[in-house]
């Protein structure tokens, strides 16, 4: 987070930084099993890639495991990051961990015992049985690893090190991509040997993402932070729309598998070749997806730490960029599918007859016809997440899959036999283009409206300076004495810069942090932030405050609020540090004229900001908010505003002679 300031440096630079290794990473995941099919397609036949594609589910369902809590995690850490909670980050992180080796442990035996009844429920057909068989047991058997390193790799991501993240997946691929050709041709081992060389490539991925555990640099893990607690229910609840995305896949891939077995033996493809070549036309449109998917997780820090930070233009220009580069993947690969359908398929093998080939053309440029279209309904679907939307971002993976495909599907097929299944994919698209416009449009206009008015005052100030050298004045004061007003007077009747809201607006363009979240989180410390010693938003602030408070007292005579400006401005000669103060009585009464607060709401809104204040400058300071022995002049406000603002200014003058 310290090389990338996901505040502060350009979109497009943090887009390449982290969507470049994301997209790679998810391709590298997509070639775990593209890969197997291409050597399993060249060495066993279209048998052994119609086996393939009926274990590709079992696969979904271990990629949705992960990326429920994976995804989920990796959002969740990048929100309570951008809103300096680095408590509730460290918890939910080391608990989703635990979490994602149980579950998939468990997951694994679950599968590995009902294995035959799944192939069949998956579309297996007689032929493709004992190839399925063979494939899926071993696949199984790795299954865990697969879940632990995709749901690890999300989390490393949002870390801030996508870079790693590609890595732990590229060396497993690559290990994959070796052993693949040894084991099915070397050893002739068959559609096994092509599992049994992907569960290797996963093994050695798993210990590469584990390895990095220790390393996390925005939290500081602990022993208890492993413990499973209430905080996996919030991480799920932002993975939902990626488990939902992938189960909505599952539900069309099985669907899909049984509709091509049941009207391709009706048509004069026989049902293995359908079976088959559904499989390979999907694994391209993988590939496809993997892109949109991998830039759209990429953009999820970004998005989701300045939404965190209400950094809405940000977040508006990361969203433009994102999308915009999401619909070019999308032409360039429908450009392809339609122009070059046949040298695309042929990688998968060339089948034993021409009806194989012929299918396989049919089926690439009329299913993925509009598949450029898509890239809406995939990138609305993951960056909504990032702005903390559960039900619009599940909302919006569900529409096009279940919603739309399978109705049309299932009534086109009734019309038009096995080709009405390929044009319910350009069909499906086309509509559900046209709704989920209407739905991202309708979040994306959200962003900001939220803003508080009361952030956009600005301070009033004089510059008729009756001043004879430059004098810069630091109010520190208790909340409800008064202090900003006084501060406020002191400067008019000087005829000098005034400075506090205004200074949350320089502070905010330092920082790289939005006006709103400066103003929320301005002068507090988050304690959850500071069990360890990593950089946050509250260290951003304040050094930014500070920059910006050395810059204005070597400028000109000026009255800071705030900020630890006394404490910052120690070695400057020219600097005046006064406290206010006032009888416990006048601050509730104060507080309930100006504040609207209710006289029990404003004694605990008295002592919360004043203990507050307390802490952020003690941290920051190492002193002693409010002891004289730190301040020039203290006095109590209670005299009234006007008259305390006098006695100053009485004294400033005093000190100018």
């Amino acid at each position: 987070m310290k090389e990338l300031d996901l505040g502060k440096d350009k979109i497009s630079k943090l887009l390449l930084s982290f969507a470049i290794p994301c997209v790679i990473s998810m391709l590298i995941n997509s070639i775990y099993n593209i890969v197997d099919q291409i050597f399993i397609g060249q060495g066993v036949g279209y048998l052994g890639n119609a086996a393939t594609n009926v274990i590709f589910p079992l696969v979904i369902i271990c990629n949705s495991l992960a990326q429920l809590f994976g995804n989920g995690c990796a959002a969740n850490l990048s929100l309570r990051l951008g809103e300096g909670k680095k408590e509730e980050a460290k918890k939910s992180v080391g608990a989703t961990i635990t979490t994602i080796i149980l579950s998939s442990i468990l997951l694994s035996i679950i599968a590995y015992i009902f294995l035959p009844k799944l192939v069949g429920f998956f579309g297996c057909t007689e032929n493709v049985f004992p190839y399925a068989m063979q494939y899926g047991k071993v696949i199984l058997i790795g299954a865990p690893f697969m879940i632990i390193y995709t749901g690890i790799a999300s989390i490393i991501r949002a870390d801030g090190s996508p870079k790693y993240s590609m890595f732990c997946l590229l060396a497993g691929a690559i290990l994959n991509i070796i052993l693949d050709p040894i084991f099915i041709f070397g050893f002739d081992m068959g559609v096994a040997g092509g599992a049994l060389a992907t569960i290797i490539g996963q093994i050695v991925s798993t210990i590469i993402a584990l390895a990095y555990i220790p390393k996390i640099k925005s939290i500081k893990l602990e022993k208890e932070d492993f413990k499973i607690n209430k905080s996996v229910i919030k991480v799920a609840g932002y993975g939902a729309s990626s488990f939902i995305t992938q189960m909505t896949i599952l539900v069309l891939f099985v669907f899909m598998n049984n509709i091509m077995t049941k009207y391709g033996g009706l048509s004069k493809f026989g049902s293995d070749i359908p079976l088959s070549v559904y499989g390979i036309v999907s694994k391209l449109n993988m590939i496809y997806v993997s892109a949109v998917i991998g830039i759209s997780v990429g953009s999820q820090p970004i998005i989701g730490f300045n939404y965190g930070a209400k950094n809405n233009e940000r977040v508006k220009e990361a969203l433009k960029k994102v999308l915009c580069v999401n619909f070019i993947v999308g032409i360039i690969f429908n450009i392809l599918v339609v122009l070059f359908p046949s040298q695309l398929v042929s990688i998968f093998g060339s089948g034993d007859d021409s009806l194989y080939l012929e299918f396989a053309t049919d089926c690439c440029r009329i299913f993925l016809m509009l598949s450029a279209v898509n890239a809406l309904e995939m990138t609305s679907s993951v960056v909504i997440q990032s702005l903390g939307n559960i039900k619009k971002a599940t909302a919006v993976s569900f529409i096009r899959q279940i919603i739309l495909f399978i109705p049309i599907a299932l009534i086109l097929t009734n019309i038009f036999g096995l080709y009405g299944t390929l044009y319910a994919g350009p069909v499906s698209s086309a509509i559900c283009f046209i709704i989920v416009i209407f739905l991202f449009g309708s979040e994306y206009k959200k962003i900001g409206k939220e803003k508080n008015e009361s952030y956009t005052l600005t301070d009033d100030t004089s510059t008729n300076n009756i001043l004879k050298s430059k004098v810069v004045i630091t109010i520190s004061r208790e909340y409800g004495s008064g202090g900003r007003y006084i501060g406020r007077i002191i400067a008019d009747k000087l005829g000098i810069k005034f400075y506090d809201k205004d200074l949350v607006n320089l502070v905010s363009k330092e920082a790289g942090l939005s006006e709103e979240f400066i103003e929320e989180n301005d002068q507090k410390r988050n304690w959850g932030s500071s069990l360890n010693s990593s950089y946050n938003n509250d260290d951003k602030i304040f050094e930014a405050e500070t920059r910006v408070i050395k810059q204005l007292s070597d400028k000109e005579s000026c009255v800071i609020v705030g900020r630890c400006a006394d404490y910052i401005l120690k070695d400057n000669e020219n600097v005046v540090k006064i406290f206010i103060y006032s009888n416990k009585e006048d601050k509730i009464n104060r507080a309930i004229k100006y504040y609207n607060l209710e006289e029990k709401k404003a004694i605990k809104q008295i002592e919360k900001v004043n203990k507050e204040r307390a802490k952020h400058y003690k941290f920051y300071t190492n002193q002693e908010w409010g002891k004289v022995n730190n301040y020039d002049f203290c006095i109590n406000s209670s005299i009234g505003t006007e008259k305390t603002a006098d006695m100053i200014c009485e004294y400033i003058m005093k000190l100018d002679k």
